[in-house]
């Protein structure tokens, strides 16, 4: 199994490529970036651990090399948010370079699984779907961008209010997109089912929305999730070789293409998007099946749902406007 991190040395690359050499379902480890891979190689190589360690810069076709090969490419590369930056802000420098880096994923390994971190999710995923039907190697059951963080924060979070001593025990499926509004946690169908008192259950929804920016203010302009994001990366990454590897049962939410996934199409008729981000069986091919858990939302849910929705279109048209009016990938 081998597995390439591009962006590989940035604020969630590095700690993200720490995680991944832990795992021992990895036996390869390949890390990109435009700076610092030498360095960051050179340090992770050392830990005694199953994954053979490789770094490779921009420079002698170092993309390629690093993609040859590659069973698993995640894609944390791009500028983080700063205080104030929301993530749309983000979207003309991260929009490019996942582009470039999905193209290259395109020309060297078309069937690789591609976990998208780069913000924001609700536009690069969309870009890398349009890049990859482009070159007309697309298979959206391949395809995933990574909403693990939403998840693990509403775990958390409410761990708070129940008082379980594991946060990760509580199953709370999260859907939608990844950014504000567009983030719907749906606590009414905790598992176990967890009792939420009505005055916390709105400034709960909210805090799960809007954690980045509690995280972005906290450091202080000098940072954003970083090693949350790492965290939820490398649990979604386990999660999906797992299951390729055959182990069954696996469902995370993902930010998915609804139409190529089997059980997708009813949702993308019921939210009028085709890219939204639901509970997902994943399997050896990938994106198994999508769960429609939407029928039994309650109402509050509901409403934030609408809302959300709204949010969602702009992004992904945005997202595809942008790799229509691409000149080309550098």
């Amino acid at each position: 199994m081998k597995a390439v991190v591009c962006g590989a040395s940035g604020g969630i690359g590095q700690p993200l490529s720490l995680l991944l050499k832990s795992s021992l379902l990895i036996d390869e480890l390949a890390l990109f970036d435009v700076v610092g891979t030498p360095g960051v190689t050179a340090d992770l190589s050392h830990i005694s651990s199953v994954a053979k360690v490789t770094g490779f810069l921009k420079e002698d076709d170092g993309l390629k090399k690093a993609l040859t090969g590659a069973d698993v490419v995640v894609i944390p590369a791009g500028v983080p948010r700063k205080p104030g930056m929301t993530r749309d802000d983000l979207f003309n420098i991260n929009a490019g370079i996942v582009r470039d880096l999905i193209t290259g994923v395109a020309e060297t390994c078309p069937k690789a699984f591609i976990l998208v971190i780069s913000n924001p999710v609700n536009s690069t995923v969309p870009i890398a779907a349009e890049v990859m039907k482009k070159a007309g190697v697309f298979d959206p059951k391949r395809l995933f961008g990574v909403t693990t963080l939403d998840v693990v924060r509403a775990e958390t979070f409410v761990q708070e209010i129940t008082g379980e001593r594991d946060p990760s025990k509580t199953v709370i499926p999260v859907v939608g997109g990844h950014s504000g509004e567009t983030i719907v946690p749906l606590f009414s169908m905790a598992k176990p089912a967890v009792k939420i008192p009505t005055d916390k259950l709105a400034p709960l929804v909210k805090r799960v929305q809007f954690g980045g920016d509690e995280v972005v203010q906290a450091k202080g302009g000098a940072g954003s999730a970083t090693l949350s994001m790492a965290y939820a990366g490398y649990r979604f990454a386990q999660s999906v070789i797992k299951a390729v590897q055959g182990e069954k049962g696996i469902v995370e939410p993902s930010y998915v293409y609804l139409p190529g996934i089997e059980g997708g199409d009813a949702i993308a008729k019921d939210t009028g998007v085709d890219f939204f981000s639901v509970p997902i069986e994943l399997g050896p091919s990938g994106a198994e099946s999508a769960q429609n858990v939407l029928s039994s939302v309650s109402s509050e849910e509901k409403q934030l749902l609408e809302a959300c929705k709204t949010g969602l279109k702009g992004s992904i048209d945005k997202g595809v406007e942008f790799v229509a009016n691409s000149p080309g990938a550098k």
